[in-house]
């Protein structure tokens, strides 16, 4: 709808009005924000060898798997609080992630959960992402894959308060969270562009990631200055739950899974 030449309005799709809320309620968390580059030179190469070869993989792909490979290590990393005196861990890394659709000529980010990432190749995951961005989405699509229930039908219906509030029950009820959006969150604003930046997202997972931009730089390799291509990333670790130290040791090993 418009209104002469002024200005035009157009409606947005349900799955916005979840983002609304997670924004209102991410004020509970208690994040610790690391920002990081990460020379991703070998692995692109790698990632392109293995297209060479035959094998269906994406470089986004790769990444969501070193991500799970590195919480598998320190699952400490994405474990939630259970209560004042207690934090679970879970055996298996759920990854949410965003694809962006087209719906009615606005584009849209739907939430897909990529469940045991941790025992799938990079393959496997790459698989995953492009045929969720194949499936069909309309107005009513919340999460991809996955059918919509009556009470997610009737969620959107409730007033802002009470929508909210169902998001604070999620956050102190752990198993229920994890069933339904996983114990990992990964954001993409596009990996690729001149652009050197970063963002700091909102999140209500246990850890959550923002992957920004790739950008060459020149990085001292063995003493020498080289061209590489680095990622730009945020993490956002939840300090309920991860102290210093083992952070620190997992942001290690991360790095590592994504440079090889």
């Amino acid at each position: 709808m418009s209104s002469g030449d002024k200005y035009s309005v157009s409606k947005f799709p349900q799955s916005r009005i979840a983002s609304f809320d997670i924004c209102a309620v991410s004020n509970l968390k208690h994040y610790v924000s690391v920002i990081l580059e990460v020379d991703i030179t070998e692995s692109r190469k790698r990632v392109k060898e293995l297209k060479s070869e035959g094998l269906k993989i994406t470089f986004f792909g790769w990444l969501l798997k070193g991500i799970a490979t590195a919480i598998k290590k320190h699952p400490a990393s994405a474990a939630s609080l259970k209560s004042k005196r207690e934090i679970i861990i879970f055996n298996s890394v759920t990854i949410s992630t965003i694809i962006e659709k087209e719906i009615d000529g606005i584009k849209v980010p739907i939430p897909l959960i990529i469940k045991n990432a941790d025992t799938k190749s990079a393959q496997d995951i790459s698989l995953e992402v492009e045929r969720a961005k194949k499936e069909d989405a309309n107005r009513d699509t919340i999460v991809l894959n996955k059918k919509k229930n009556r009470f997610e039908g009737l969620y959107y219906m409730l007033p802002g308060f009470l929508r909210r509030a169902v998001w604070r029950y999620i956050l102190i009820n752990p198993k229920f969270a994890y069933e339904k959006m996983g114990n990992v969150a990964v954001s993409s604003l596009g990996m690729s562009g001149n652009v050197n930046a970063w963002f700091i997202h909102k999140s209500i997972h246990p850890i959550s990631f923002g992957i920004g931009s790739v950008t060459k730089k020149p990085i001292v390799i063995n003493d020498s200055i080289e061209v590489r291509e680095v990622l730009n990333m945020t993490i956002l670790l939840d300090h309920d739950v991860i102290d210093g130290v083992p952070m620190a040791k997992f942001v290690r090993d991360l790095v590592n899974e994504l440079s090889l």
